[in-house]
């Protein structure tokens, strides 16, 4: 048990080196069949204006920019997302009154609203970070709203005969039941809101990676253009992998099962009891049938608790 996460830190280690060393060969050689390699920078280049761009104090500035806009929108996002998903998912006269607006901005990509935030909010700062929020707002409402309206309605059945009222039904029922698929939209909509506030850095920002990568951009500076897509993919990969750690943390309630790879996901079954021995010779040709059938019961029970 202990070599087997080594080795597949070792086979992504390789992977990604594997990656870099092509990226090395086909750009030190100018490889110009269909692709133009010869156009891009090599890694040592990209190497070395990172090296020179983390020994400066803009860099650090653009990071912590970028940064602050993504956790203020996102955290926004996931707030008001959460809680439309869950009042339109179980009110009817929520789902009429917000459903259709919903439903008609909700394809309208996030980087088309940079013209409405522009000229909706005094500065670039808000309509940057209000372009964030939308972006990541869609996937948690619709993660949340489906993930409420899948819960089975026994849980909630079961609240009221003890006496429990909405409140209690929220807090008991509908919120830690919807978890998984809330944390589902919440890791998918942070990579969205990367895609965006870079977009809408580049176009209306002041400071921030996508605002230099932009700006390396228009100088012909190649290596810094692929310096500020490396750290938008860490800052994205650093972030999405904290949602999910978290969304792990709070559902350890739930069911694991161990993953087996090219095959079927095992779960734990249990050992059947031995048979109580009976005098009875009736009773003795029916052990047996009872033994099978308790076998077959405990397979279902197994299929059912994977199921969930």
């Amino acid at each position: 048990m202990t070599r087997r996460p080594r080795a597949r830190y070792a086979l992504r280690a390789a992977s990604l080196a594997t990656a870099l060393g092509l990226w090395q060969l086909l750009t030190s050689l100018n490889v110009d069949l269909w692709l133009r390699f010869s156009q891009f920078p090599t890694v040592t280049d990209v190497a070395r204006a990172f090296a020179d761009r983390l020994s400066g104090a803009d860099y650090w500035t653009d990071l912590t920019d970028s940064l602050t806009r993504i956790l203020t929108g996102f955290a926004l996002a996931a707030v008001l997302g959460v809680a439309t998903g869950v009042l339109v998912a179980r009110s009817r006269l929520a789902e009429d009154l917000l459903g259709p607006v919903l439903e008609v901005v909700r394809p309208i990509p996030a980087i088309a609203l940079v013209p409405v935030a522009i000229l909706l909010f005094p500065s670039n700062e808000q309509g940057i970070v209000f372009i964030t929020c939308t972006a990541a707002f869609f996937p948690v409402l619709v993660s949340t709203r489906h993930a409420v309206r899948a819960l089975t309605p026994v849980w909630e059945e079961a609240v009221r005969t003890l006496g429990g009222g909405r409140l209690r039904i929220l807090g008991s029922v509908v919120l830690p039941g919807a978890l998984p698929g809330i944390f589902g939209g919440l890791s998918v909509g942070i990579g969205v809101s990367w895609i965006c506030v870079i977009s809408a850095e580049m176009i209306s920002g002041q400071y921030g990676v996508g605002y230099r990568t932009w700006q390396d951009y228009t100088v012909v500076n190649y290596p810094g253009v692929f310096v500020g897509m490396v750290t938008i993919g860490v800052l994205g990969w650093v972030t999405s992998t904290a949602v999910e750690l978290l969304g792990r943390r709070l559902t350890r309630w739930l069911p694991r099962t161990s993953y087996v790879p090219g095959g079927r996901p095992r779960t734990a079954v249990p050992r059947l009891a031995a048979p109580v021995a009976v005098k009875a010779e009736g009773n003795a040709e029916n052990q047996p049938e009872a033994q099978h059938q308790g076998h077959d019961e405990t397979e279902q029970e197994a299929r059912d608790e994977h199921l969930v």
